[in-house]
């Protein structure tokens, strides 16, 4: 019989309750992003994170000790490449830190570009 972890989240509200007020805000104004792009996305939790389905996996997103990432895959960033210059970015994830979130314009150019 396998066991189940019951200290995984089992929503996007329960991920984000434990993580410090700053963290807290960065993310959810990020969901609210995604949202109005993907207003008929389901949330989901998936390996853990907050992720998106719309029509399968759309994007992920995640709080990491010392940055937070934005999944939206390898392809994307690669079309991407110039304008995600400043950024970090690594094998379909895109670092931000608290101080300097993704802007909106570009998480919302991401996800219409996942959404196609």
């Amino acid at each position: 019989m396998k066991k189940t972890d019951t200290t995984l989240p089992k929503n996007i509200d329960e991920y984000l309750a434990p993580l410090p007020e700053d963290v807290q805000q960065v993310l959810e104004k990020l969901r609210k992003t995604i949202l109005q792009v993907a207003p008929n996305a389901e949330e989901v939790i998936s390996y853990g994170m907050p992720a998106f389905k719309y029509h399968g996996m759309l994007v992920y997103f995640a709080s990491f000790k010392k940055h937070c990432s934005f999944f939206p895959g390898s392809a994307i960033l690669d079309i991407m490449e110039e304008e995600l210059k400043p950024y970090k970015v690594s094998k379909g994830t895109l670092q931000f830190t608290v101080e300097k979130p993704l802007p909106v314009a570009l998480v919302k150019k991401i996800v219409k570009l996942r959404m196609k």
